[in-house]
């Protein structure tokens, strides 16, 4: 069975406030990088813009799809919605549990089956367990599915074009935000898995392509941009 370095990692943080190791993320662009842990932790005052923009357009029964350690989800249980917390590491679901988060469901969004949200709400780059262009249709056709008649997709992601002039690499034959992500903690590597960062450009026409409506409601100067999708009506 694969370890879950990434929800271990939480795990000691959770418990300990800080980490003796570091959790590191290595990437197929051939960077390795240490992941400030807190990041997951955060509360209202340490979102970014972007995230406080997201979270004021979250409307009815929202899925926090992603939700790690339930930041968002507190948020938004807070102010008086009806929110589910999809999480997948068992980890992160039982310190969400630890934390307050009322409805955790520990699931793959891919296979989940139920639903009538009228917000599926991906935040700090979610989209991106998409892993791939593919995976983006399959994820935005698997939406459909779970969205309620007037239901909106929220999420940020961001263009990474700069990052292989950055690292002086080559541009694969694939599409460049397709990058592939490993977690080390502790010595210990975790499974290796895809994430998908999305320009602008191509998120719009494949929406298009879906039948879907975008909007691109926010931009900062890291070339992140936060997004609001709906179906488009037949």
């Amino acid at each position: 069975m694969e370890r879950d370095v990434y929800g271990e990692a939480l795990y000691d943080f959770h418990m300990l406030q800080e980490l003796n190791d570091p959790l590191l993320l290595h990437s197929s662009y051939g960077d390795i990088e240490e992941m400030p842990i807190e990041v997951f932790f955060r509360d209202e005052t340490d979102f970014p813009e972007l995230e406080h923009i997201a979270l004021a357009l979250c409307d009815g029964h929202v899925l926090d799809v992603g939700a790690g350690v339930g930041s968002h989800a507190l948020y938004l249980q807070d102010k008086g919605f009806q929110v589910d917390a999809l999480e997948i590491s068992e980890s992160a679901c039982s310190i969400m549990k630890k934390r307050s988060v009322r409805h955790i469901i520990q699931h793959d969004f891919f296979t989940l089956q139920n639903g009538n949200y009228d917000t599926l709400l991906f935040l700090m780059n979610g989209i991106g367990l998409a892993g791939t262009i593919t995976g983006l249709r399959d994820l935005l056709r698997h939406s459909k599915k779970l969205l309620s008649e007037r239901g909106q997709l929220l999420f940020d992601s961001s263009d990474i074009s700069y990052l292989y002039e950055e690292y002086r690499i080559p541009k694969p034959e694939y599409y460049l935000g397709e990058i592939r992500f490993q977690y080390e903690y502790k010595g210990i590597l975790g499974k290796p898995f895809p994430w998908l960062y999305i320009d602008q450009q191509e998120l719009i026409k494949i929406a298009h392509e879906e039948g879907w409506v975008v909007q691109i409601l926010f931009e900062d100067d890291n070339d992140q941009y936060l997004a609001r999708m709906e179906p488009r009506k037949e």
